[in-house]
């Protein structure tokens, strides 16, 4: 599995890709490079999008652990979270149940989920409607 990730810090917003069988060791490995980034902060919108996952490991009480880990980093200060899961296909949308029933201990994350691009990136106040769109834009340096 490979996850990745951007950051957009003038849009408080981050852009996760998994792709392949998602491994909670992996995830747990992406989201430590994340953390540990200059435009990392609290309560940066979260685009996660599942639309290239091919299986995923259950592992409820190890998920619960991970999340409990991003949690501290996402709720930093009492910030909320909004999390959008894109999930097009029945084993993304069963991966993105899984995730937010992970979710529930915790009140500041708002997690949904969004089988339609567009949708997604409205959720999160996105002008583009493809992922592709939002990935086209410069890197800031």
């Amino acid at each position: 599995m490979s996850v990745s990730f951007r950051i957009f810090p003038d849009r408080g917003l981050v852009y996760v890709r998994y792709s392949g069988f998602a491994r909670l060791d992996e995830t747990l490995e992406a989201f430590a490079r994340y953390a540990a980034l200059p435009d990392t902060r609290p309560g940066q919108k979260q685009l996660v999008d599942l639309g290239s996952v091919t299986g995923f490991e259950q592992d409820f009480a190890k998920l619960m652990q991970v999340q409990a880990q991003k949690a501290d980093v996402f709720a930093a200060n009492g910030t909320q979270t909004l999390m959008v899961y894109y999930a097009p296909t029945p084993l993304a949308r069963d991966f993105a149940l899984l995730a937010l029933r992970s979710w529930e201990p915790f009140d500041s994350m708002i997690a949904l989920i969004q089988d339609d691009e567009a949708q997604a990136l409205e959720l999160l106040g996105q002008p583009e409607r493809r992922f592709a769109d939002l990935l086209a834009l410069p890197v800031r340096k």
